[in-house]
């Protein structure tokens, strides 16, 4: 069931992610630019141009997470090694998007293991 309210996190990291990112695109270019078809402004920048990025790492990620917590739980496997990869995965990400916002590329490079690696326990628990 954690695995579960994990995925469910996930899924609203990656809604306010979509809503930073537009915010700070807003900010550079005008609320105006972003109501039109977009079809002729700058490409975001900065802050902006980073906050995509880590939305879509995000997508990228939350997929396979998504696969393995979603086949879990349809097999009925839950144990303390899944939740526990479930909620780091969360946490990783967390730190993850707002690192990669900032520009803090060690630690943004580390959570995003961090998470490849709680993936990969939820997938390895439901193999063995």
């Amino acid at each position: 069931m954690l695995e579960t309210y994990s995925l469910l996190t996930t899924a609203i990291l990656l809604l306010l992610l979509a809503f930073v990112s537009t915010a700070l695109y807003g900010k550079q270019v005008g609320n105006p630019a972003l109501l039109g078809n977009r079809d002729n402004i700058k490409p975001p920048e900065g802050a902006a141009k980073r906050a995509q990025r880590a939305h879509l790492n995000l997508l990228e990620n939350a997929v396979p997470f998504a696969i393995v917590v979603l086949t879990s739980q349809a097999l009925g496997l839950s144990s303390a090694i899944t939740q526990t990869a479930a909620v780091t995965f969360v946490i990783a990400r967390i730190i993850h998007a707002f690192c990669y916002i900032a520009g803090i590329a060690g630690i943004r490079t580390f959570a995003w293991l961090a998470g490849v690696v709680a993936t990969i326990v939820i997938a390895a628990s439901i193999a063995i």
